[in-house]
C-alpha cells in the first residue's frame, strides 16, 4: 500500500541556451514523483520532458495534474497488488500519459529494489556495466562556441564523443556548421546531428549526402515521426547509421520501425516508450533485429538519468553509447552527493534501489 503520492515541477536554469529545432530551452522544469509506501521505503520517479508542448503531447503542468488527479487516488486504492499487477491496472484504466506512467513506475521499483536490497539494475535483468559512456550535446548554434566547448570538454575527460542540434536553419547552413566542427576536432572525434525530425525527404538526402562524406557518424531521427517509410529509404540509401528517436514510442512502435527496417540504431528514452520496463522490452527487439542500441534522454536531471542508467547498464549491445548528460546542463544540484562523470563516463552507485539521494530541502527551495 502506498499512503503518499506527490509530484513537484522544479524548475532549475540551464548553463546555456540549448537550442533545437523544436524549441530553445534555458531553463528545465524537472516534473519529479515521491512515493512513499507503509513499510517506511520512499521511491522517486521523473517525468521531465522537453520544451512544454513543443517537443510532445505531455508537458509538466499536464503530467503534475493528471497524476495528482488520477494515479494517484487508484494507486492508493489497489492493496496487496504487486508492481506488474498495479501497472496493469494503471495502464487498463489511464490512456497514454507515457510520461507519467514512466515516473510512477521508476519510483515503485525504486522502492522494491530497496526492500530487496538490491541495485535497479538487478530488477531489469542484471548489470553487465558499472558505467555508462556519456556523449555532450553541443547546441548553442554557434560554430566557434561549440567547438571551443568541445574542446573544453575533451580536455577535462569529461566527454569524447558530441552530437549536434540542427534542423532549425536551412540544409546547407546546418551542414557547414556541422562540417567545420568535425573538421576542427579531427577524425578520432565521433560526431553525430540530431535533426529532431525537421527535414523533408529530399532535405534530408541532401544533407546526409554531405555529412556521410564528411565523416559524420550519425543521423538522428531526420523525418517526420509517421513518415516511416521515408526513414526506410534514407536507411536504405545511406552508409551512414540513421537512428530513429521520436518514432520509437514504446515496444509496439518499436516492432514496426524494426519490421520495416526503417532505422539502423534505436534510441531507447524510458519516458518515451512508458518505462523503464518497456525500454527493456524496445530494447530486446532491438537486439532481435540486429539493430543497435543508443541511451536517449529527456533531458532529465539526477532522478531519471539515474534510471535511464540502470536500465542502459543491462544493454548488451550499447554500439552508440549514451547522451545521459541532463544533470550536467543544470546550474543546480538536487542530489546530497552529485552524480560521478569521470574518465567520460557516467558511473553508477552499487547501493540498493536508484542508489541516489534527494536533498529535499534543495527541491524545496527550487520548487515551482
Amino acid at each position: 500500500m502506498y499512503k503518499k503520492i506527490e509530484t513537484i515541477l522544479v524548475e532549475i536554469p540551464t548553463i546555456r541556451p540549448h537550442k533545437m529545432a523544436v524549441a530553445t530551452m534555458q531553463t528545465q522544469t524537472l516534473v519529479l514523483v515521491k512515493i512513499t509506501s507503509d513499510d517506511g521505503f520512499i521511491g522517486w520517479g521523473e517525468a521531465t520532458t522537453i520544451g512544454g508542448l513543443g517537443y510532445g503531447e505531455e508537458s509538466p503542468e499536464s503530467i503534475k495534474t493528471n497524476i495528482d488527479s488520477y494515479f494517484a487516488p487508484l494507486l492508493r486504492s489497489l492493496q496487496g497488488h504487486n508492481l506488474a499487477q498495479i501497472m496493469q491496472v494503471l495502464k487498463k484504466h489511464i490512456n497514454g500519459n507515457r510520461f507519467a506512467k514512466c515516473a510512477i513506475q521508476t519510483a515503485l521499483l525504486d522502492i522494491q529494489a530497496q526492500r530487496l536490497g538490491l541495485p535497479l539494475s538487478e530488477l531489469l535483468g542484471g548489470r553487465l556495466r558499472d558505467s555508462v559512456p556519456v556523449l555532450w550535446v553541443l547546441a548553442s548554434g554557434d560554430t566557434e562556441k561549440d567547438i571551443a566547448e568541445a574542446q573544453q570538454m575533451l580536455e577535462a575527460k569529461r566527454h569524447n564523443f558530441f552530437k549536434l542540434k540542427i534542423g532549425s536553419r536551412a540544409v546547407e547552413a546546418d551542414v557547414e556548421h556541422v562540417l567545420a566542427i568535425k573538421q576542427a576536432l579531427g577524425n578520432e572525434v565521433s560526431i553525430r546531428v540530431d535533426v529532431n525530425r525537421a527535414w523533408s525527404e529530399l532535405d534530408a538526402i541532401k544533407g546526409i549526402k554531405r555529412l556521410q562524406a564528411g565523416g559524420i557518424d550519425l543521423i538522428e531521427q531526420p523525418c517526420a515521426i509517421d513518415n516511416i517509410e521515408a526513414m526506410q529509404r534514407l536507411t536504405h540509401r545511406f552508409d551512414i547509421a540513421i537512428m530513429a528517436d521520436e518514432s520509437l514510442m514504446g515496444p509496439s512502435s518499436a516492432y514496426r520501425l524494426a519490421k520495416s527496417n526503417a532505422a539502423s540504431v534505436f534510441a531507447v528514452k524510458v519516458a518515451q516508450s512508458g518505462g523503464l520496463l518497456e525500454g527493456r522490452d524496445v530494447a530486446t527487439i532491438a537486439q532481435l533485429a540486429g539493430i543497435d542500441l543508443y541511451g536517449g534522454t529527456m533531458l532529465e536531471g539526477t532522478v531519471g538519468t539515474m534510471a535511464s542508467a540502470q536500465l542502459f547498464s543491462t544493454f548488451e549491445n550499447l554500439k552508440f553509447g549514451t547522451e545521459l548528460f541532463g544533470p550536467l546542463l543544470l546550474t543546480q544540484e538536487i542530489l546530497t552527493t552529485p552524480l560521478r562523470y569521470e574518465n567520460f563516463e557516467l558511473h553508477l552507485p552499487n547501493t540498493p534501489g536508484l542508489g541516489i539521494e534527494i536533498d529535499e530541502n534543495k527541491i524545496e527551495q527550487l520548487r515551482r
